[in-house]
């Protein structure tokens, strides 16, 4: 089968960074689907684990967090699904992605597609819906009230596909303010078609912009970026006992300043599920179910803005580079091979 992968960590320039090879064909599990992948979208974790994994001589790292595909096969303790089907899903860091015409992926954390989506729209929102159900429901616990705050949330980097999908889970499903940061013009007006009720500017200090909205302090922060860099602004600005989220990887964090007022922070990987092999897996079926759910009511639109033409190599290359130049605004997506 066909196949991107690297074998070593380099640069998005040089041509070795994602090569274009033939590979068997995946063995699958008793829980798995073999799927044709047709349609991927690309993420920040692929650019991060390509820049920085070492596989073992000799092997292939296969990237690849977000696809749509046709099952082709079907393991034998697998209940809902049959060969033929069209599904989405974000599977797991630990086994090979889909930069390849056929992946193996637990069908616990699979989904049947939205009718409503063709294959490149609905290949953009697996990694990030689930990322965002996962932050406002399983860590922030948004339906929660937070005494004496304003129930309203902050989103730092908006115009990101995390940032994007936590908009509009949020608009849908709550009742939260949604504040959301973006600091170019096209930005800013990405995130109020989102749904931002306020969008603020993260290149100039949040708590005073916040302050001046009048809605009091925040009962919530979600930080999808540069979080050491924003976390004293946020113990500023957000509500005692108020809950911080995030995602990104910083080098370290200083939470002391979070003591005096009783703030939580919470962790977000989306991974952990998989890749643990949690007692609650298929508890991301059950998110992907909804979104699809969402997606054909109308009330949650794909966050794709571009597609960058078929999965190969070169074509990944050039979307990797985009993301990495950080200036990328909602999902790239490659479709067919």
């Amino acid at each position: 089968m066909k196949a991107i992968g690297f074998n070593q960590p380099l640069p998005v320039s040089d041509p070795q960074s994602l090569v274009d090879l033939d590979l068997p064909t995946p063995e699958y599990g008793e829980q798995d689907l073999l799927v044709e992948v047709q349609a991927i979208a690309v993420n920040p974790a692929d650019t991060k684990v390509r820049a920085s994994a070492r596989p073992a001589a000799g092997s292939w790292r296969i990237l690849g967090w977000d696809a749509v595909g046709r099952v082709r096969e079907v393991g034998e303790r697998v209940a809902g699904f049959k060969p033929g089907d069209q599904v989405f899903y974000a599977g797991a860091i630990n086994r090979p992605g889909s930069y390849a015409e056929l992946q193996a992926v637990d069908a616990r954390i699979a989904a049947h597609v939205p009718r409503t989506l063709g294959i490149e729209d609905a290949a953009a929102l697996p990694l990030t819906t689930l990322t965002a159900w996962e932050t406002l429901f399983d860590r922030l616990r948004v339906e929660q009230a937070v005494a004496g705050a304003a129930n309203a949330i902050v989103v730092i980097g908006g115009a990101g596909g995390v940032g994007s999908m936590t908009i509009q889970l949020a608009r849908a499903l709550t009742g939260l303010t949604v504040i959301a940061t973006a600091s170019r013009a096209e930005t800013v007006e990405w995130v109020k078609k989102m749904g931002a009720h306020h969008v603020i500017d993260h290149r100039q200090p949040l708590a005073p912009q916040v302050e001046a909205l009048g809605l009091g302090s925040p009962a919530f922060v979600f930080s999808t970026t540069h979080t050491d860099r924003y976390l004293p602004d946020i113990a500023q600005l957000i509500a005692p006992q108020g809950r911080i989220a995030l995602i990104d990887d910083p080098a370290s964090l200083d939470i002391v300043p979070l003591k005096s007022k009783s703030l939580s922070i919470h962790w977000e990987f989306m991974f952990t599920r998989p890749l643990l092999g949690t007692a609650d897996i298929a508890r991301q079926q059950e998110i992907l179910r909804e979104a699809a759910r969402l997606a054909d009511q109308g009330k949650i639109v794909t966050t794709r803005t571009q597609t960058l033409g078929t999965i190969n190599a070169q074509n990944l290359r050039a979307a990797h580079g985009l993301l990495e130049s950080g200036r990328a605004i909602g999902k790239i997506v490659l479709a067919g091979w």
